[in-house]
């Protein structure tokens, strides 16, 4: 007699079509600010995701949504296809830069270290390793070795493209002075 666990919930898996380059803390491990590290080929959010989702999939079972950093992204629709699940992307101006949030079933939650694309292979390898330690704290600026003035200069850029943003794209203008015909 052959007997089947008909209650637990299997993941709709479908395989990646390119292995995504990630590296994750073992399961029970959950210090830290990240819990792994992702190292997309490129700044195609969309594009990238199916591959990554996938493999996560296993993890997490299917997964609802994705959280990301805006200006970290080019244009990211607000749902994409995996072919197992539509997913649900939400880009945030205050998700912590560098870093995605990957929801699945049950409120389950990964947040990944994102290495930038154009990072050198040599300082990517290092960065996810460190993420990927099992009791590892670093931030995401210290595991990409973002120091202070660079985390200055990246806020104060992020600042004022979301003063420009919210002003219309356009330059202020000041108010037109008062003239007096005498």
């Amino acid at each position: 007699m052959t007997l089947t666990n008909t209650h637990r919930h299997e993941p709709n898996f479908t395989g990646p079509e390119r292995t995504p380059r990630l590296r994750l803390k073992p399961k029970e491990a959950s210090s830290g600010t990240v819990d792994g590290a992702w190292w997309p080929r490129s700044d195609d959010l969309s594009a990238e995701l199916p591959d990554l989702l996938a493999v996560l999939s296993v993890r997490l079972g299917d997964i609802e949504r994705v959280q990301y950093a805006l200006p970290e992204w080019k244009s990211v629709p607000r749902t994409i296809n995996t072919g197992a699940a539509r997913v649900k992307l939400d880009g945030y101006q205050r998700q912590p830069h560098c870093t995605v949030g990957i929801l699945g079933q049950g409120r389950q939650k990964l947040t990944l270290l994102v290495v930038p694309p154009y990072t050198d292979a040599s300082d990517a390898h290092t960065a996810m390793m460190k993420a990927a330690e099992p009791h590892g704290t670093g931030t995401a600026d210290e595991l990409l070795g973002i120091g202070p003035r660079d985390r200055a200069r990246r806020d104060g850029y992020t600042l004022a493209e979301n003063r420009w943003e919210s002003e219309g794209g356009a330059p202020c203008r000041a108010p037109a002075m008062a003239t007096s015909s005498t």
